[in-house]
């Protein structure tokens, strides 16, 4: 039997928490949200603590926090319409701020690193999605991109190709590849009758799974034929009575979502749909908002001001 069972829950944010994100490189969390503060959390002595609290770099919202690949970087999404890096100095053991990226007339939603580190993609209210070329310590644009007509919600790179998705209040999922010197749209999906919230890949990059304000999830696979070309093969609804805000499928195979009915549910893969393994009713006291897995153990953000560390059991 599948469950989740509740590890800890860690208070220390004023206000929503927005974001969660494992680093890749250790057991350390870190989670941004209203209050303007990027906290990194890890265990010591067998009991989660916040080790550091990255502040004085936005000052609005932070939307989403992204470790960079290696570790060593994180960058944040803020509503003051930029896009914050901080990067890890080892001599002192500090987090200091690298960069401050400007360029959005608006609200930033998401920020994602490609799978080398090499590029920096963010997104924004005022519809567009910018690529940041990342050389040495520099991050210059390499694309500005004005496909989406509405918001555009969160920014993903592929987990092995040169590929960038996002996604859209104008209810589509727009997929991006480098042509020449610059970036183009290579495609649009269609099927979300709502605002798109988000989407995971799964390991091998071949399958990916979106989340929408139509309270569904779609499975949408690639063509054999055609790297940039993916096809909805399943929607999955039924399940959610309101909005998916988050998603996230991990490299077990469990996919987990995070909504707005306080709860979090894991779905396993039937065939190219999804079955609910688990429902965690009042996972939080508010709105879940986002979801992030770390081998077999998920990380959680609320509108309850706190983030919850949970075990799979399978």
């Amino acid at each position: 039997m599948v469950k989740l069972v509740l590890d800890a829950t860690l208070t220390g944010h004023k206000g929503q928490v927005w974001s969660v994100d494992w680093s890749p490189t250790s057991k350390t969390i870190a989670s941004s949200g209203q209050d303007k503060t990027v906290k990194l959390w890890r265990q010591e002595g067998g009991k989660w603590v916040c080790v550091t609290t990255l502040e004085g770099g936005n000052t609005r919202t932070i939307r989403q926090v992204a470790w960079s690949p290696c570790g060593n970087r994180i960058a944040t999404a803020s509503f003051d319409s930029t896009t914050c890096i901080w990067e890890y100095e080892p001599d002192t053991s500090t987090w200091d701020l690298a960069a401050t990226l400007e360029g959005h007339e608006n609200e930033v939603k998401s920020v994602s690193w490609s799978r080398d580190g090499d590029y920096l993609a963010s997104c924004s209210r005022d519809k567009s999605v910018w690529v940041w070329e990342v050389v040495e310590d520099d991050y210059e644009c390499a694309s500005v991109l004005q496909v989406h007509t509405q918001d555009v919600k969160k920014v993903v790179w592929h987990p092995t190709d040169p590929l960038l998705f996002s996604v859209s209040y104008d209810d589509t999922i727009k997929v991006y590849k480098e042509f020449g010197d610059d970036w183009e749209c290579a495609d649009s999906l269609t099927g979300h009758s709502s605002t798109v919230w988000g989407l995971s890949f799964n390991k091998s990059g071949d399958k990916f799974v979106s989340c929408s304000d139509d309270r569904t999830l779609r499975v949408w696979c690639r063509d054999e034929n055609k790297a940039t070309k993916y096809t909805c093969k399943s929607t999955v609804c039924g399940f959610h009575s309101r909005p998916i805000y988050d998603v996230t499928w991990g490299r077990h195979g469990y996919i987990a979502t995070a909504a707005g009915d306080n709860a979090i549910r894991v779905f396993e893969q039937q065939g190219s749909s999804l079955l609910l393994a688990h429902l965690q009713s009042d996972a939080h006291s508010g709105d879940v908002n986002s979801v992030s897995w770390k081998g077999n153990m998920l990380a959680s953000a609320s509108d309850d001001e706190t983030v919850r560390i949970w075990t799979l059991e399978t």
